[in-house]
């Protein structure tokens, strides 16, 4: 396994990532590392959890040179609690080569937070709160050197194409892009191939689509049951709780009667403000509630060192969604366990997302059957694979 020293990280940034207890290198990161380093446009393809924001994190600092007066990175990424994070992972280590980060996402004062980015380094956006302050003309993005787009299959998903693209024509065309996805196929292909010049491709290709390091159990359920079965789930020995639901008011009512029952539970979904999310966020990640209630869109970007369990209270939508949820816990080769509470009428959905993941022995050892192959998954979500998604509020 190479080191950092070996991908050409330089000592005051090697040192930062020592005290993060970061002592070698990823797989996605030893692949990715001398490519960007070297200037290249990258197409980086990896699973969620898999270390792929130091990726681009260190070539990024090592590049870009301090001074000037406008932003010379833009990383776009598809949520407001992933751009939190990820300008975390910046600051902890831009400080060593003394760059200056600056998160740019809806929820806050927009005026107080485009002065800090106009002044930044590097900029990590949402592409709607970036898009608004470009257009009042409170950041200019024409000494745009990299631009990163992060999850970019989910930005895709989400919504937010025509905003990207907008945003794209603001920047220099002679600059270096990299792109990170879980797919690189359609459109996120199309867009990739549009936006990038002669790119290397890097892909960590998984034994099975979903998360090897976890524990995947399928647990059959009455409908009137399942606040009693999740309770006993909760009740067991566990760190950090991921509950996954549908809607908004699913979580509202769920964590109401969690709470009920005497489990300290909070909710995550888009009707809250962005304080209100960063605080439960952080007495989550501190441990001071550990049972966290969240809709898909709410949860897109956690990164959680911590989550033990993650338990789909509603079903996932499809298998890729199961992949996303899972996905936030057993990351970066920690252990997890992922449990999916399945009723009668929803067997024949579940077993079709277990068989796409190659999950049928998990799905039938607690006595579900695994119902009869047909064809699936050849369309988004809504329409066909092409139509556009119906932009959902985060």
């Amino acid at each position: 396994m190479s080191t950092f020293a070996e991908l050409g990280v330089s000592a005051p940034v090697i040192e930062a990532l020592a005290r993060r207890n970061m002592h070698a290198p990823f797989e996605i990161q030893s692949l990715v590392m001398p490519d960007a380093l070297a200037g290249k446009d990258v197409l980086a393809k990896s699973r969620t959890g898999s270390g792929k924001t130091l990726a681009f994190a260190v070539p990024i600092v090592e590049r870009v040179k301090p001074g000037g007066g406008r932003p010379k990175v833009l990383i776009l990424v598809p949520t407001r609690e992933l751009c939190a994070q990820v300008t975390d992972e910046f600051r902890d280590i831009g400080r060593a080569k003394d760059l200056r980060v600056a998160s740019v996402y809806g929820g806050t004062k927009l005026r107080e937070q485009s002065a800090k980015a106009e002044k930044a380094h590097i900029v990590v956006a949402t592409p709607g709160r970036l898009e608004d302050i470009a257009e009042r003309k409170l950041i200019r993005l024409d000494s745009i050197e990299i631009l990163i787009l992060d999850e970019a299959d989910r930005m895709l998903d989400m919504g937010f194409q025509p905003q990207v693209d907008r945003i794209v024509r603001r920047i220099p065309k002679k600059r270096q892009t990299m792109f990170f996805s879980a797919t690189l196929d359609g459109r996120v292909g199309y867009m990739a191939k549009a936006y990038t010049n002669e790119p290397v491709m890097h892909e960590i290709v998984d034994r099975r689509q979903t998360v090897d390091e976890a524990d995947h159990r399928f647990i059959p359920v009455d409908e009137h049951g399942k606040v009693d079965k999740l309770i006993e789930i909760l009740n067991e020995e566990r760190g950090l709780t991921l509950v996954f639901v549908r809607t908004k008011r699913g979580a509202d009512r769920l964590t109401q009667r969690l709470k009920q029952r005497g489990v300290t539970a909070l909710a995550m979904h888009g009707d809250l403000s962005q304080g209100q999310r960063k605080r439960a966020l952080h007495r989550f990640d501190t441990g001071a509630v550990d049972v966290l209630v969240a809709t898909d869109v709410a949860a897109r970007g956690l990164d959680l060192d911590n989550i033990t369990h993650v338990i789909n209270y509603d079903p996932p939508q499809d298998h890729k969604d199961y992949v996303h949820r899972v996905g936030r816990t057993a990351r970066a080769g920690r252990s997890g366990t992922g449990v999916t509470l399945v009723t009668s009428k929803q067997q024949g959905e579940m077993s079709i997302v277990a068989s796409e993941l190659n999950l049928k022995i998990e799905f039938e050892s607690e006595g579900l059957k695994v119902a009869k192959p047909r064809a699936v998954f050849t369309s988004g979500r809504r329409g066909s694979f092409m139509s556009p998604p119906r932009r959902r509020r985060v």
